[in-house]
């Protein structure tokens, strides 16, 4: 460059020689042995210290070092507490682990299990309640025990009570959503509607014959189908559709019209009526049993679907023992499958079922139906909450091995979040068996989550939290459900 620059006259500046660069000091100016450093105060020790040396690969360091935090689940939705193994804030967000396919999770089904006491509720209250935060509307299908009440008027909603002597009527074979602007449809979706309620009412018709222990065989079921078809008017093409009650399908089976008769292949009317007639008394004890005047007459009360919550009180039903209970919840199931069919995009959902192994136990068609539900979430984009006290509730519903069992078992296996709260020894052992625990997260079951209120391990997809839910004093306001065990004013 200086060559190529003199050429035209020019000379480049001298270059200044770079500043001396200070010499590195060594931290380490002298090797220390194994028993430290000589010398008063300096850590020198008698004896070496016993150090072993490992090599591992980074999926192996959490079992080496159990105390090192493991990576939690990304924040959003409901803030509920700390996860105690990785030490961070705890969110949960079934719908959004299902769109993310986080930690393997496939659909956004819950289900609690939890001994009385523990804060089995009040976890399922906080979840609702904090989730309505981010656009959720929660459904209560069913409260035996008056138990979301104080949470329902906190928030400005009145609930609905369902009982004798009460207005409230709810019509299990209600159209719902699917009704609406028959006449405008299309051929094709009104034949798609058409088949999603008659297959509703159908499972309905199964669950309640079955839960007084009639079999409801596809001779049964043909009978009963035509009869739908022609209260509705879709046999005869209307327009529109016609709405149907129990009463009305009954009465329907005790006089049958020859072309009924005939439709179904019987011999006769008598033949008809003697081989319908355990189906009949059946639905019958619906109509004139205890449980008279309460699901069979049209649909009375009107869902708010602008409101944050919604429920239907069961809690006047709970002198008639848990079969009548277990009817009425499988009959508000139906009444809300109907009510979350035709969901609009982005209309989040939240259905509660508590005390569901009241209407497990009624038989194997009332479990199928829950799975139905279960099974459907997906498409009806709902957060389905199944809460029990524990495993052996809902395996009661049949004999060891019957096909009911195994129905129950594939629950489980339907809810890709299980919630374990405290539970005894023995109950540890049934979760371990049917849910392949760890012995660590059993003792956490039995141990850690037992010590206190609203601790649990959550098991979402394949990952594991150790929870703490928190409350604060307004939460334990709406949510507390000892109020009965209190001392009275």
């Amino acid at each position: 460059m200086a060559q190529l620059v003199s050429d035209f006259g020019h000379e480049l500046p001298p270059l200044l020689s770079p500043p001396a660069r200070p010499a590195d000091v060594d931290p380490f100016d002298s090797l220390v042995g194994r028993r430290g450093r000589t010398g008063q105060a300096a850590g020198w020790a008698a004896v070496p210290a016993p150090l072993a040396v490992y090599r591992m690969t980074s999926e192996q360091v959490g079992g080496v070092w159990p105390l090192i935090a493991g990576d939690g689940l990304p924040p959003g939705g409901a803030l509920l507490g700390i996860d105690y193994l990785s030490g961070g804030a705890f969110s949960a967000d079934p719908i959004g682990w299902t769109l993310n396919s986080v930690a393997g999770v496939t659909n956004p089904n819950m289900i609690f299990f939890g001994a009385p006491g523990r804060g089995k509720s009040g976890t399922v209250k906080m979840f609702a309640l904090r989730q309505m935060a981010y656009g959720y509307r929660t459904l209560v299908l069913g409260d035996v025990k008056d138990e979301y009440e104080p949470l329902c008027r906190a928030l400005q909603v009145q609930p609905h009570a369902v009982g004798h002597g009460l207005p409230a009527r709810i019509n299990p074979l209600d159209f719902g959503p699917l009704g609406n602007d028959w006449t405008q449809l299309p051929r094709a979706e009104a034949r798609r509607r058409a088949a999603m309620v008659f297959s509703r009412w159908l499972l309905l018709i199964r669950g309640l014959v079955g839960s007084q222990h009639v079999p409801f065989g596809p001779t049964a079921e043909t009978a009963v189908g035509h009869v739908l078809r022609d209260l509705t008017g879709y046999t005869d093409g209307a327009d529109r559709m016609r709405e149907v009650t129990i009463p009305q399908l009954w009465q329907a089976l005790r006089a049958p019209s020859d072309e009924l008769v005939d439709a179904c292949r019987y011999a006769g009317r008598q033949h008809f009526l003697d081989e319908t007639r355990p189906v009949r008394d059946a639905l019958g004890a619906l109509v004139t049993g205890h449980l008279a005047g309460l699901f069979d007459a049209p649909t009375t009360i009107s869902v708010d679907w602008r409101a944050p919550i919604q429920s239907l009180s069961l809690s006047r039903l709970d002198s008639l023992g848990d079969e009548a209970v277990g009817v009425a919840l499988t009959c508000l199931n139906s009444w809300g499958r109907a009510m979350t069919q035709l969901a609009e995009p982005g209309d989040l959902r939240i259905v509660i079922r508590d005390e569901c192994w009241k209407q497990m136990r009624l038989g194997t068609d009332a479990v199928k139906s829950l799975d139905a539900d279960l099974r459907l979430s997906r498409n009806d984009g709902c957060i389905q909450v199944v809460i029990a006290h524990k495993p052996s509730d809902m395996l009661t519903v049949g004999d060891a091995g019957s096909q009911a069992v195994a129905i129950a078992k594939d629950l489980l296996h339907l809810c890709a979040t299980k919630v374990l709260l405290g539970q005894d020894d023995q109950i540890g052992d049934e979760l371990s068996e049917l849910l392949g625990l760890s012995p660590m997260a059993e003792q956490i079951v039995t141990d850690w989550a037992a010590a206190a209120r609203g601790r649990a391990l959550w098991l979402v997809g394949s990952h594991v939290a150790k929870v703490q839910t928190v409350r604060t004093s307004l939460d334990v306001t709406l949510t507390d459900t000892n109020d009965a065990l209190g001392t009275p004013a």
